[in-house]
């Protein structure tokens, strides 16, 4: 698994893909990163049939095009960009994952080979099997105990086992959020008004401006960030 993470990361840096905004600024696979993160959350592993995110959360993050309402007569074109560019990144992420899949199979994965062999019993307890010439040099002989018959899956038993089930993610409480630390100032030149960066508890929250009468607990984290500010400024 390692190793074929460290081939699809490699592969998707080493393509060069970029993408070019309307705006002339032209993204890499440095900002593109996130996209191939999405695609491997979101691609079902042949291994446990289910995607990473299903087996970690319970539930497949929002796509880009779930992102954009159907019933909008037009979509705003940032919008529609945004979407185009991460749609590019994540189709590509696939593929990069289907070829680091099938390398990591043929170069780690030898010992989990299925090769055709016929097979014939020696006696009770051992079997000897007519190998491909990929796996020549092993020994033809096994012990019984190795063989095992192959039984396919029953759709009809679990009909369930090829589906992903649709789990709504859980919704967040909207409750107040508690500001921990004022990053930095600045001065508005409209109004003259001081507004401050601040940092918020909860991770999943961004950084925010804010003016000081809508910070609680204003002078205590002012008192601290200005005099954080002074001690850098006097090293």
């Amino acid at each position: 698994m390692i190793q074929t993470s460290e081939d699809m990361v490699r592969r998707f840096c080493a393509y060069g893909l970029e993408y070019k905004d309307c705006d002339g600024f032209t993204h890499d696979w440095r900002t593109l990163l996130p996209a191939l993160e999405l695609g491997y959350r979101t691609s079902i592993h042949a291994s446990t049939n289910q995607t990473p995110a299903i087996l970690e959360k319970g539930w497949n993050p929002k796509l880009p095009q779930y992102s954009l309402r159907k019933d909008l007569i037009e979509i705003h074109p940032t919008a529609k960009r945004f979407k185009g560019m991460l749609d590019k990144a994540r189709n590509h992420a696939v593929r990069f994952m289907e070829d680091s899949f099938a390398y990591a199979k043929d170069k780690w994965d030898k010992s989990h080979a299925t090769p055709d062999f016929k097979v014939a019993l020696h006696g009770e307890n051992a079997v000897e099997v007519e190998l491909s010439e990929e796996l020549s040099n092993m020994h033809p002989t096994f012990p019984v105990s190795l063989i095992k018959p192959y039984k396919s899956s029953d759709a009809e038993k679990f009909p369930l086992s090829n589906k992903v089930p649709q789990v709504i993610p859980p919704i967040e409480s909207s409750g107040s959020k508690k500001i921990t630390k004022v990053l930095k100032e600045r001065k508005l030149r409209t109004n003259k008004v001081r507004e401050y960066l601040v940092r918020y508890s909860d991770p999943t929250c961004e950084d925010e401006w804010l003016p000081e009468k809508d910070i609680p607990e204003a002078t205590k984290l002012l008192r601290r960030f200005r005099h954080t500010r002074n001690n850098n400024i006097t090293k």
